[in-house]
């Protein structure tokens, strides 16, 4: 199995895009849990098949990877993937191990793969760095745990004053934007300079494409999105919820159990929580998610947003991907890293 440390090398080099270019554009549907992210990707192939287009999906949500992990993670649903080919959905068990890196690779070598047949690749999902991994121009430097126990130690013997200034003399750029009070992203930064004899700031992820792309993002009021949170979660419950999270609890690995919600069931399993706060944290902490995925996609400035309950959603992202295919972006998105402020030490 592909561990957490190992690196990763890109699949692709930023690309040059023309208007006349024959390979399907990807089509990255982003935006916060409970969007109807799901539907609009159906939607769009359905739209493309009856102009005569092959498309499929591609899942981005860390969680849907996993067998099993069904309600919880309100994967797409049998008739829904009956409805449109779906990939990267169910391909590993819940005590195995995705990472991000992981999915870079399982993710360009399956988008490759349909473009290859012709296929226009349809990437749906609310894991924010899961979908930029497979588009963008991003690197996940691997880890050495001697180097990491080495540079823990000096920080405990030389205090983490001494590895910032370390690092500000290593790489002025990354030291810039980073918090001297947090020793743990000062630790991984000279250990990833050490590691691949470049600077940190090297490693930052890219608002570049190294697959042409366009990214639609589906928008909601706040109060649209928290309803839409607590219909979904009432449906969790009726539909067997506690008794998901009970039936896989014994087979779940810790990164699985991470997913939002699980935790909850297996604290009421435990009687930790009653049923009515239980359900309710659930739904707390998915709105919380939630918010943290619009600030996040809010960052990229090459997404298109659409508000989700438009009636013309389909036909407005079908707009959109034209003008995308005649290349009418691609100048835009070629600058949109010259003027995004980037937060180092988020890449781990």
């Amino acid at each position: 199995m592909p561990s957490v440390t190992e690196p990763i090398e890109h699949a692709a080099e930023p690309v040059e895009r023309t208007v006349r270019e024959r390979v399907p554009r990807v089509v990255s549907i982003v935006g916060p849990t409970a969007s109807g992210k799901t539907g609009l990707g159906i939607a769009i192939a359905r739209r493309l098949a009856e102009q005569g287009e092959r498309a499929q999906i591609v899942n981005a949500d860390a969680y849907q990877m996993y067998r099993g992990m069904d309600i919880g993670t309100a994967k797409p649903t049998v008739e829904e993937q009956a409805a449109v080919t779906h990939h990267l959905i169910d391909i590993i068990d819940p005590d195995d191990t995705m990472t991000v890196a992981r999915f870079q690779r399982l993710a360009r070598a399956t988008i490759a793969d349909l473009q290859a047949q012709g296929i226009r690749p349809i990437l749906v999902g609310g894991s924010g760095l899961y979908a930029r991994a497979a588009i963008d121009d991003i690197s996940f430097p691997g880890t050495d745990p001697k180097i990491r126990e080495r540079l823990e130690q000096r920080e405990r013997e030389e205090g983490a004053g001494a590895l910032f200034e370390e690092l500000r003399a290593k790489d002025p750029q990354a030291a810039e934007r980073m918090d001297s009070r947090n020793p743990r992203r000062t630790i991984r930064a000279l250990e990833v300079i050490e590691l691949t004899g470049r600077p940190y700031s090297a490693s930052l992820p890219r608002y570049r494409y190294v697959i042409p792309t366009v990214q639609i993002g589906l928008d909601l009021d706040r109060a649209d999105l928290d309803r839409r949170i607590d219909i979904r979660t009432a449906r969790m419950r009726e539909d067997g919820f506690l008794d998901e999270a009970r039936r896989l609890r014994p087979h779940m690995g810790l990164t699985a159990s991470r997913a939002l919600g699980y935790q909850q069931m297996f604290d009421l399993l435990d009687g930790l929580w009653d049923e009515r706060d239980a359900w309710a944290d659930v739904a707390q902490k998915t709105k919380r998610l939630a918010r943290k995925q619009m600030g996040w996609f809010g960052r990229d400035p090459r997404i298109h947003w659409l508000q989700a309950l438009n009636p013309a959603l389909v036909d407005n992202a079908m707009a959109i991907i034209a003008h995308s295919d005649n290349g009418d972006y691609d100048a835009i998105d070629a600058q949109a890293d010259a003027y995004v402020q980037h937060h180092l030490g988020d890449i781990g």
